[in-house]
C-alpha cells in the first residue's frame, strides 16, 4: 500500500515517535511525505521515504496529484489548528480529495493509530480490489 504522511511543524516531534513505534508496519507498505516530514522520519526509523516538496513549496500539491492518480491509499495528515488560514485551505482540499477518491484519513493521532492497525490486519485491501477493476 501507498501511504503519504503529512505533519505539520507543531506535530512533526508526535508523527516522528509514531513511526518510530509503528516501524515494523510501515516498512512493508510505500511512503511518500513532505520534505521536512520525511526527514524527520527516515532519520529516526531508517524507513526508505519518498521526499516531496516542502509544504509550503509544493508538497501539499504534489500528494494532492498522488491522490487524484489514485497512486496514495490511506493519508496521515497531522493538522495544527492554529496555523494560517490557506494552509488549512489546502489541508481542507486534501481531505475533499480522499472523500472524493475514497482514500482513508487520518487527521490526528488516534486516528493514525486505528488505520495503521487496521492496515496490519488487513482491513484496507479493498483498496487493491478497486484498483484491480480500474
Amino acid at each position: 500500500m501507498n501511504i503519504a504522511i503529512i505533519a505539520n511543524d507543531k506535530k512533526k516531534e508526535l508523527i516522528t515517535e509514531f513511526c518510530i513505534a509503528y516501524c515494523g508496519i510501515l516498512s512493508r507498505h510505500n511512503i511518500c511525505a513532505t520534505a521536512t516530514t520525511a526527514k524527520y522520519i527516515s532519520e529516526a526509523t531508517g524507513l526508505n521515504i519518498e521526499r516531496m516538496l516542502a509544504g509550503f513549496h509544493g508538497g501539499l500539491q504534489q500528494i494532492a496529484s498522488k491522490i487524484a492518480y489514485d497512486e496514495v491509499d490511506l493519508l496521515i495528515l497531522l493538522r495544527d489548528p492554529s496555523c494560517d488560514e490557506e494552509y488549512r485551505d489546502t489541508e481542507a482540499e486534501l481531505v475533499q480529495a480522499c472523500d472524493k477518491y475514497n482514500i482513508p484519513v487520518a487527521t490526528n493521532i488516534a486516528t493514525a493509530e486505528s488505520l495503521i492497525l487496521g492496515l496490519d490486519r488487513g482491513d484496507l485491501e479493498w483498496r487493491e480490489i478497486l484498483k484491480g477493476q480500474k
